[in-house]
């Protein structure tokens, strides 16, 4: 839809995200995971989302 960082490397599924309630307190939490090497980013995945399922099917359940 928007052209940005998905579609340029044309990804399609949502497999982590966390919520917040303030604004800043998720961008901080971006740029440190920006900082993280891959292999870290996997295992956060893999801690909640092992199958590494489309979190956006079931969009709903998660409000």
């Amino acid at each position: 839809m928007i052209e940005g960082f998905s579609k340029k490397y044309d990804l399609n599924i949502l497999v982590y995200f966390e919520v917040y309630q303030y604004v800043n307190d998720a961008i901080l939490r971006e740029k440190r995971l920006k900082n993280w090497n891959r292999q870290w980013k996997i295992n956060l995945i893999e801690e909640d989302n092992p199958d590494w399922n489309d979190l956006a099917l079931d969009w709903n359940d998660y409000h």
